[in-house]
């Protein structure tokens, strides 16, 4: 789980509502100092304990380059309302909702930024073609199922959930966790109010599909070569969800360009924001170019 450094919303950032075919989906909302953007926008998708808020850092940074740039809560995450059917949170109908936002930040293609669990809905939204991105960045995501010490905490969330509930969970295992490492009241406050406001059978079914999600990156290739989709594959010199090396060989079956984040782990766009949001800067500009 992104954990955020601060709160406050940077100038030109802004609270709203996506209003989309498949329903509305909470937002921040970055706007360039103008305020009229001369580039196209770009939608950025958070990871399964994630939310709109693991972006705050480089809104503001990546609107300035003269777009619009918005991060969503996934459905059923924190401020995005979901429904208590298990069918709503596969990869696939949550890949359904994302070319859904895409297709209601039109008319011009949208930039597609997805971390983590993202990285695996978003690729189901490119794989099934409803919609073509101007770009697609797999940001600290992976070929397949998480595997390692980030599968063992995704199976214990996944089975304590029924039997005990996330408020239980919050108070014995996450609030003393969070309390220990000093953060401001402030942002307990907003990671406990974001950890509860998260449907219980979203996380569920998010942490079932991360668990279980098989490797579609051939496939992905495939499609991308044939639409001529450029892809970034971006993630921590530390990354301790997927591993370094296996999203460095992700990014060379992709023949994706690959930028890898010193001093950053698993959320780059917290951990190191201005190298971040450069890199993702010079990748949407040569998109562009190229798509000329």
């Amino acid at each position: 789980m992104s954990t955020p450094r601060f709160l406050t919303l940077p100038p030109g950032v802004s609270r709203t509502n996506i209003e989309t075919s498949r329903g509305s989906f909470a937002a921040l909302e970055a706007l360039p100092g103008s305020g009229v953007p001369e580039r196209p926008p770009a939608l950025l998708v958070p990871g399964l304990t994630g939310s709109k808020e693991d972006f705050l850092a480089v809104l503001q940074t990546l609107a300035a380059s003269g777009r619009r740039v918005v991060s969503i809560d996934m459905r059923g995450q924190y401020e995005s309302i979901g429904p208590d059917d298990p069918a709503a949170y596969t990869r696939a109908a949550l890949g359904e909702d994302i070319a859904s936002l895409l297709e209601a930040l039109g008319p011009d293609p949208a930039h597609l930024v997805a971390h983590s669990f993202g990285g695996l809905v978003c690729r189901e939204a490119v794989l099934a073609g409803a919609v073509r991105p101007a770009s697609f960045t797999l940001m600290s995501s992976g070929p397949a199922a998480v595997t390692g010490p980030t599968a063992d905490r995704a199976k214990a969330l996944r089975d304590a959930i029924p039997e005990l509930g996330m408020e239980t969970i919050w108070q014995i295992a996450l609030e003393p966790d969070y309390t220990g490492k000093g953060l401001e009241a402030e942002i307990i406050a907003f990671v406990k109010a974001r950890t509860l406001g998260n449907s219980e059978t979203g996380l569920i079914c998010m942490a079932n599909e991360i668990l279980t999600a098989p490797d579609r990156v051939d496939e992905l290739a495939k499609h991308c070569a044939g639409t001529n989709l450029r892809v970034l594959v971006l993630y921590g010199e530390d990354d301790d969800a997927w591993l370094p090396a296996a999203q460095a060989a992700m990014a060379e079956r992709l023949n994706a360009s690959k930028v890898v984040i010193p001093g950053a782990a698993h959320s780059p766009a917290w951990e190191a924001p201005e190298t971040t949001a450069a890199a993702l800067r010079t990748f949407w500009h040569e998109a562009e170019q190229n798509s000329r």
